[in-house]
């Protein structure tokens, strides 16, 4: 009798801690945040990255009532620095960050880091950081299919002044494929390229959102070297609709993605939360708008789902690329 009163006094005592625990989840996800968010960057004061961040730790605030303080965590390839910080972050939802995609898809697949891709969760991508390849107006050619077809009738070799690791190696790929010789020049950005193409140093350059002020009047936009094609912001009426590389015939794209990113292991409630949030800010047409016209970034899908199918499988590519580039 003894014994069959202890257990059921046990198993009572084990429904009592089950329900407890279950009934406390929904209050912690009320309770978040209890205090100041820190929001990670990966860029300088002022940057467009930097100016996305501030924006959207704005309407965090205003959403989840405290503070989002914005960190600046430059350095690094495509924002190594800031992701290596996020990585040893308290899983607590009080340490985020805003930052590229490829230092998670792309860099650790040639770049030692002290992250892993498992370290992170990917709540939401938020814009595509456009791109694309140029050249002076008084060039021959429309497309960059036509700059290849030139240089191999000419048997010339082509200049390329790059801006990351990342469009260097798509070009080297392409002109590999194409029988073309590719001298790469180094850049300080985007207004160097620009100068170096203008001033006949370079024949090709990259360029990101810059490219919205030059094309068409003073530079060229030969591929759109993002996965889709550039959507220009609503005033400039007159930007071409250039073909991406891969619609010019390879499987090639320089993606950088924007998105908000956690450590590994955030509490279900809290990420509901936060996903609730970016719910709201996809549907605010002013917060849109920001992106499209002020940063002149690209439109994405929002939502955690689509930020893990595509982060998982942009690394899965990645990596695939940078074991058949180690093999040559």
């Amino acid at each position: 009798m003894y014994s069959l009163r202890r257990n059921l006094l046990v198993a009572l005592l084990i429904s009592f801690m089950l329900v407890c625990a279950f009934v406390a989840q929904p209050v912690f996800a009320a309770d978040y945040p209890s205090r100041p968010i820190k929001m990670l960057t990966m860029v300088k004061p002022g940057a467009q990255i930097d100016l996305l961040a501030r924006k959207v730790a704005e309407e965090l605030k205003n959403e989840l009532g405290q503070p989002v303080l914005v960190s600046n965590n430059p350095g690094g390839s495509h924002g190594s620095v800031m992701a290596a910080e996020l990585s040893r972050a308290k899983p607590d939802g009080y340490t985020l960050g805003i930052g590229a995609t490829a230092a998670y898809t792309y860099t650790p697949h040639y770049v030692k880091t002290n992250y892993k891709f498992e370290d992170f969760t990917f709540i939401s991508k938020l814009g595509l950081n456009q791109s694309g390849v140029v050249c002076r107006p008084d060039r021959p050619w429309k497309t960059l299919g036509d700059a290849f077809a030139w240089a191999k009738k000419e048997g010339k070799g082509l200049t390329y002044m790059f801006q990351g690791s990342d469009d260097r190696d798509v070009l080297t790929r392409i002109a590999a494929k194409e029988g073309v010789k590719l001298s790469f020049m180094p850049s300080q950005g985007g207004p160097s390229i620009i100068s170096a193409v203008l001033g006949g140093h370079a024949d090709l350059g990259h360029l990101g959102a810059i490219l919205f002020g030059y094309v068409p009047q003073k530079l060229t936009l030969l591929a759109a070297s993002t996965p889709t094609r550039l959507v220009a912001p609503p005033q400039l009426k007159d930007f071409p609709d250039v073909p991406t590389l891969k619609e010019q015939g390879w499987d090639e794209s320089v993606e950088m993605f924007i998105a908000l990113i956690g450590p590994k292991g955030l509490p279900e409630a809290t990420l509901a939360g936060l996903e609730e949030a970016m719910a709201k800010l996809a549907d605010d047409e002013a917060f849109r708008e920001f992106v499209a016209v002020k940063l002149k970034m690209g439109p994405v899908t929002y939502g955690r789902p689509y930020a893990e199918e595509y982060m998982m499988k942009a690394y899965d590519r990645f990596g695939a690329q940078a074991a058949g580039m180690k093999k040559k």
